[in-house]
Formats: structure tokens, sequence, C-alpha cells
């Protein structure tokens, strides 16, 4: 079966890796924290946290993952943290190598690399380092259930460029 046509495999390859960029890999709404809720939703290279009825905090909080890293020092979730940083470096070298096929695509296409092949990698890959951090999140102890939302994005875009029909 083919989901996409040769001629378009570029293109679709650039555009499957922004929109990864872009998707937020995981949801987490907390309840009684500290007598209110949170949820974070947490992008591939920041976190935003929504506080609801928490009197001393501030509502709204971003966050970059090296940051959210060196806040959770120390936590047992700090493991967490480090792989999504692990996962964002991932998807930041995917984003960089879509932006030079988009400008540079006859040179890429000439390599000794399928550069659609190559993102489909980078994406499936930086969807498997977040669905560990999804798991630890879980597991390590941290409040509320973590959806992975956007690693499922990653895996459906990662698999559609490493099947796509280049012949």
């Amino acid at each position: 079966m083919v989901w996409v046509r040769a001629e378009y495999a570029g293109a679709l390859a650039v555009v499957s890796t922004w929109l990864a960029a872009l998707v937020p890999w995981n949801v987490t709404y907390s309840t009684g924290v500290s007598g209110g809720s949170v949820l974070f939703v947490r992008f591939p290279f920041f976190q935003i946290r929504y506080a609801f009825g928490l009197p001393l905090a501030r509502r709204v909080s971003v966050s970059d993952p090296l940051s959210a890293v060196a806040f959770q020092a120390g936590q047992t979730i700090q493991i967490a943290y480090q792989v999504w940083a692990v996962g964002a470096a991932v998807l930041a070298v995917a984003v960089v190598v879509a932006a030079v096929y988009y400008r540079e695509e006859d040179a890429l296409e000439a390599g000794p690399v399928d550069p659609v092949r190559l993102l489909g990698a980078l994406v499936t890959l930086a969807g498997a380092v977040l669905a560990v951090a999804t798991y630890l999140l879980a597991t390590r102890g941290f409040p509320g259930v973590p959806l992975p939302v956007g690693v499922v994005f990653l895996f459906v875009f990662g698999a559609v460029l490493l099947t796509v029909d280049r012949a």
C-alpha cells in the first residue's frame, strides 16, 4: 500500500518533521497538588504549566527542557526530564535536517543517505525517547496520568516516512 507518491515524499518529510516539533508530546493533569490542580502541556522544546487554585503559584509558567531538568534536580522524576531533553535534542537535529532539506533538496537527494528515511528514523527515535520519558513520569511518582498525545503522532509520522515508496 502506498501512502504517498514518491514525488511528494520530500515535502511530506519536511512538513511532518516540522509538525512533530509543534505537537505536545505529553499532557498531564494533576489534582490535589498543594490544594489545587496543575495542567502540564509538554512540547518537545518547552512546557507550559497552568496552575489552578494555588494561591502562591504563578498561574502560567513556561520552561525549556534544560530548565525543567534543573528545577527537578534531586527529585525522583529528574530522570524523566533528562530523557525529555534527549528527545528534544533528537528532534532538534531532525528539524535542522528538515530545514537543510527544504533549502538544498537536490544536494541532499544526491547524497548517500535518503533524507526522507533519515527524517523518518529521527522522528521515530524522538518518539521512542519521549515514550520512555512518559513512562518515567508515570512510574516515578509524578501526580496525574501523563497522556502521550504527541508520541503517537511521532510514531505515525516516522512510520509513514520510513515506508514511503521512493522508486
